[in-house]
């Protein structure tokens, strides 16, 4: 195996280990993507010892500075584009009521035991006498070859324990493709109210990853079957189910949303985009009805999810920033397109959309194009030739008229100046006036236009222009 170790770093830290006489291997994650064929430059060094006093004589050797964190017993150094954590050998006992462990000093045996998966309990002997011999106790290659996420030992133990390792299971599953052992998918049914005592930042962490996983929806089918999801995001939960009035019956929006996540993931790596995919329909469940004659609508659900966001990216801590205000308007626009495309497209029409959504106009395209999920082929062809349609009518009129991130060719103290006003109703009068003209098509989205457009409806409201240069 040492075909493995041909990164100078290890012998190096070999040679440090003979001269300090300690026992080192290197261990998780970086063994893991070894098999996966998955470049890491993250490297984890179990030390049976005192980890920090060995990072120390590394860094001395290394020429590094040596970061420490007393706290979880670790120290971390870099080494050109790598970055390598030191631990001693550990035990672990743990409380009910909290997922922090009671820890004490361990052999290489303890430490493998108390790590979450098989996968990341591998280790590689790093000394002298064993060096490149891979210790895989609990089969961790086996189950790389089987595409299977188990825990070393019994699951329940391991969930209850620390329940983060419930989410990470699922995480590891949908960003590998794996499949989590049947013992360990009952563990996480069985503990998944332990889930609450986690942290929201660690638990949105384990989401968000989630979520930049390949294909989404096999996390978010995980965590809805073991009812993870119920407790951590209850609203996505509760688009799940289908009702039936007068044999008529809507589509599950819980698995459409789902389709949906996946088909915006084929075609961008952008976490928030992934989010308004997640959240494009949140508000259905609130603004469900049946309508005799007319069967089930959701009239506003678009409206009322916008509304939404805020509050739930502030439950789950995720920034209140520009990301959470995109995320907000493509929730709110995601219906236009799709409007638009089923219609005689006008320049009008195409104008406002490109107003309303200003730069975030293609990742709506995106997420409209992902929100058919129909399994007739032919309004799947004709969907898509009409979002082309629109595309194409979208760069023309982009092209022509610059309206996206627009700004007014006339301002508000431009028209104050004109009619010696100050700020009030009549100048937002004739700013709106102007603006609808543009989109309208009425006028160019000019200044000299604007500037005689401005000075007319002056007049029509009774406004009396004074001289001004233009």
């Amino acid at each position: 195996m040492k075909e493995y170790l041909l990164n100078p770093i290890f012998k190096k830290l070999s040679f440090i280990a003979e001269d300090t006489n300690d026992e080192i291997y290197v261990i998780g994650g970086f063994v893991r993507d070894i098999f996966l064929q998955r470049p890491s430059k993250d490297i984890d060094i179990l030390v049976i010892g005192n980890g920090i006093k060995f990072a120390e004589a590394a860094g001395k050797v290394l020429h590094s500075k040596v970061s420490i964190f007393k706290n979880f017993g670790t120290a971390m150094l870099r080494c050109g584009d790598l970055e390598i954590e030191f631990v001693g050998a550990r035990k672990e006992s743990y409380r009910t009521e909290s997922r922090k462990p009671i820890v004490e000093n361990g052999t290489l045996d303890d430490d493998q035991k108390r790590r979450d998966f098989t996968i990341n309990a591998m280790a590689f002997g790093l000394n002298k006498s064993n060096f490149g011999i891979l210790l895989d106790p609990f089969e961790g290659i086996k189950d790389i070859e089987r595409s299977l996420i188990r825990t070393p030992l019994d699951p329940k133990i391991t969930f209850s324990d620390d329940p983060l390792r419930m989410l990470r299971a699922i995480r590891f599953a949908s960003q590998l493709g794996f499949n989590i052992h049947e013992t360990a998918l009952h563990a996480i049914k069985a503990n998944c109210e332990r889930i609450r005592i986690v942290s929201v930042e660690r638990i949105t962490d384990e989401l968000n990853k989630i979520i930049l996983s390949p294909k989404p929806s096999l996390g978010f089918t995980h965590l809805f079957d073991t009812g993870l999801l119920k407790v951590i995001f209850p609203l996505m939960a509760d688009l799940h189910g289908v009702d039936i009035i007068e044999g008529k019956a809507h589509k599950d929006n819980f698995y459409h949303t789902l389709q949906v996540l996946d088909n915006i993931s084929e075609n961008t790596n952008d976490l928030w985009l992934r989010w308004a995919a997640i959240l494009h329909d949140i508000a259905k469940p609130a603004t469900k009805r049946f309508e005799t004659g007319h069967g089930w609508t959701f009239h506003g659900h678009e409206d009322r999810g916008a509304r939404m966001v805020p509050k739930i990216f502030a439950q789950l801590k995720l920034p209140l920033n520009e990301k959470m205000k995109m995320v907000q308007k493509l929730v709110q626009l995601h219906l236009r397109p799709i409007v638009l495309a089923q219609d005689v497209v006008t320049d009008s029409a195409v104008r406002r959309l490109l107003f309303e959504a200003g730069e975030e106009i293609d990742g709506l395209m995106l997420l409209c194009s992902a929100d058919v999920t129909t399994k007739n082929e032919f309004k799947v062809k004709k969907y898509r030739r009409n979002f082309e349609m629109v595309t194409k009518r979208l760069k023309q009129v982009e092209e022509s008229d610059q309206i996206r991130n627009w700004q007014p060719p006339v301002s508000g103290e431009d028209i104050m100046l004109a009619f010696n006003l100050r700020a009030g109703r009549e100048v937002g009068i004739i700013k709106n006036q102007i603006r609808e003209a543009i989109l309208e098509g009425e006028i160019k989205n000019n200044r000299k236009e604007a500037l005689l457009y401005m000075y007319e409806k002056g007049r029509e409201i009774g406004l009396v222009p004074v001289e001004m240069n233009t």
